[in-house]
């Protein structure tokens, strides 16, 4: 097995990697929330997060409070598997190289 092979592509790009990483320390988070720890904006964060979500990574959650629209995320058990895969497949790599 190579050392990359447990690299996972879609967390690549540094936003799916914010937002996974949130989302494994907290058990939801809103959008506006995660917008701001991240800061990015709002087009981009919905792109990421839907990728995230036709993964079957995370799960999205729309309501209303009051009349506003509120969009909560959490990390689903096979995107949680799969984050701490990667991260175990990153540190690997990294002991390799030391």
């Amino acid at each position: 097995m190579g050392l990359i092979d447990n690299i996972n592509k879609l967390f690549d790009h540094r936003i799916r990697l914010g937002i996974m990483s949130v989302l494994m320390v907290n058990e939801e988070v809103d959008f506006n929330r995660l917008k701001e720890l991240l800061d990015v904006t709002d087009g981009n964060l919905a792109s990421h997060t839907k990728t995230l979500e036709k993964a079957e990574y995370i799960r999205i959650e729309k309501s209303f409070i009051g009349k506003k629209p509120n969009t909560r995320y959490s990390a689903t058990k096979q995107g949680k598997l799969a984050f701490k895969k990667h991260i175990e497949a990153l540190e690997a790599l990294i002991r390799k190289q030391t």
